[in-house]
């Protein structure tokens, strides 16, 4: 039975999927109270705790204290309020790049009860506005320098009815930010219950009808008392950093919510680059970093020029697999192990992951605590140790979709089905073997190979096309396109340019091919289907 709710705008919880398609929950362990606002647990509460003049956040060349954080949210949340006309329950879409502002304007919206929706300044008018329309967005708050998409959504939206701008700088000075100046530091937040749905995650490289995960307010705390505290044992004197957008759950468990739930500090960089994040670990001698693989490498390489990483006593890696060679190689550089976790969307964090104690090359680890694992078949019987096959979860997190059928794939017999394919060995370690599906993992991000054929197709010089994933030694896998044009077209890098520029205008431009292949044709099925693993095999 859920809780009771404050939600005056009930769309959320109208649209939760029905119980009996629910994963099994086990929360023994993660008592909370009945009312619960995520919002003021990590700022107000911390504040209370003693942590009031601790550097809560670092970004665009500040300090702010937890106190700072606290009295900005408030301000803020009285503007959403009393200025915006936010109730409790509308959804409020943030657009912006990883930065202090974002921080704020989340913890804002929790504060005022909404139910807030975080988006990468990637995303074009149209992707945004399949968003938009899913959850019945009615309010967005936005960085001024990436208002054109947004602006582009918003025109003619039946749902989007108030954008409203503020500073991702430190100079404050947009709508939202001069509006906030004049309101008191005090807000009464609203009593958001512990089943109140606070945030909608949308899965990264989903097509056409996107998918939105439901996180209630007591899961995300969930995700900081569990792996957190068990896997990481955050202390206030932590400094994190690292490369994932705050869109996404990963960026925002790893770069918000873990460090304020333990009155640490987190650096925050709009362009996580690996020359980037290596000038922060040294300035402000960084603790704990959150990246993919891809980015790991890069520092080994910056330490062999001299680059002085010794702070950091955590390097979780998540988004992509680990090669053994790279976990050796941290090993042999730092004596330090690296964290290789798996986690989804779904389930909002990580669920398997490597400890300091307890580690392997080449292996994703064990369950965190309260989580259980299976590798089970496709009838949903466990396979035997060693034999490789789907990956069943459950625990104090799972699968919650947004008025969603695909709520029955994803869960089945009260198991969370990840869609990653594993093996459990005999000591019960679990190894990654692939995805289920055809989604294409580069740098940590997943890109959904339908999305980029029908980008392609709408060029006018495509015929036909198929997407796959290429092994890379950089990023994982990169986007391999295999493209049949018109007989007259020619076949040149011009092309290959102008068939890239065009992805990258229509949808998010990570997503683009980065090799294209011209074919005369595709190959494909009796009945017409294309045989992608046939395009896989040609190189």
């Amino acid at each position: 039975m859920l809780g009771p709710s404050a939600h005056l705008d009930t769309f959320s919880r109208d649209n939760l999927p029905p119980q009996d398609q629910w994963p099994e929950f086990a929360m023994d362990g993660f008592d909370y109270p009945e009312v619960l606002n995520v919002g003021v647990a990590l700022t107000d509460e911390m504040v209370a705790k003693g942590f009031g003049d601790h550097t809560a956040l670092i970004g665009n060349g500040r300090r702010r204290t937890y106190k700072e954080m606290s009295d900005w949210t408030n301000r803020l949340a009285h503007v959403l309020v009393e200025d915006l006309g936010v109730r409790p329950g509308n959804r409020v879409l943030i657009r912006s790049a990883n930065n202090p502002a974002m921080v704020a304007c989340w913890l804002a919206a929790t504060k005022a009860g909404a139910v807030v929706v975080n988006t990468m300044p990637m995303l074009r008018a149209g992707e945004l506005r399949a968003i938009v329309d899913k959850a019945e967005i009615s309010h967005a708050l936005c960085d001024t320098r990436l208002m054109d998409e947004l602006m582009a959504c918003a025109e003619g939206s039946d749902f989007l009815t108030s954008v409203t701008g503020f500073d991702g700088t430190s100079n404050h000075e947009a709508e939202l930010d001069r509006l906030a100046l004049e309101k008191p530091v005090r807000f009464d937040a609203v009593q958001t219950g512990r089943d109140d749905v606070a945030l909608l995650g949308f899965t990264s490289g989903t097509t056409g009808n996107p998918k939105a995960t439901m996180h209630f307010h007591r899961d995300l705390l969930m995700i900081a008392d569990g792996y957190a505290r068990e896997v990481l044992g955050v202390v206030p004197e932590d400094v994190f950093v690292g490369s994932p957008p705050l869109a996404f759950t990963f960026g925002l468990g790893g770069l918000a919510i873990f460090p304020l739930r333990f009155g640490a500090a987190a650096t925050l960089l709009e362009t996580a680059s690996p020359p980037n994040m290596i000038e922060i670990i040294e300035k402000y001698r960084a603790t704990v970093c959150f990246t993919a693989p891809t980015a790991y490498r890069a520092m080994l390489r910056a330490m062999d020029e001299g680059a002085d990483l010794s702070s950091l006593r955590a390097a979780v890696s998540a988004g992509e697999t680990l090669p053994a060679p790279v976990y050796d190689e941290w090993m042999a550089k730092t004596g330090k192990p690296m964290l290789d976790g798996i986690g989804a969307t779904e389930m909002l964090h990580i669920f398997i992951s490597n400890r300091f104690d307890d580690h392997r090359p080449a292996c994703t680890g064990k369950p965190v605590t309260g989580y259980r694992a299976k590798v089970v078949d496709a009838e949903g019987v466990e396979v035997p140790r060693g034999t490789v096959g789907r990956l069943a979860v459950k625990g104090p997190t799972g699968c919650r979709y947004l008025a969603d059928a695909r709520q029955a794939d994803y869960v089945q017999n009260g198991w969370n089905i990840t869609g990653d394919s594993f093996t459990m060995d005999d000591d019960g370690y679990l190894h990654f073997a692939a995805r289920n599906d055809d989604m294409i993992v580069s740098a940590g991000y997943n890109i959904a190979g339908p999305e980029v054929e029908a980008a392609l197709l709408s060029h006018p010089d495509v015929v036909e096309c198929a997407v796959v994933a290429k092994p890379d030694e950089a990023r994982g896998q990169i986007v391999q396109a295999h493209v049949v044009v018109g007989e007259a077209v020619v076949k040149d890098a011009n092309l290959i340019k102008a068939l890239q520029d065009h992805v990258k205008a229509t949808i998010a431009p990570y997503k683009y091919p980065r090799d294209i292949r011209f074919v005369d044709a595709l190959p494909k099925t009796a009945t017409g289907k294309i045989q992608r693993f046939a395009l896989r095999k040609t190189e």
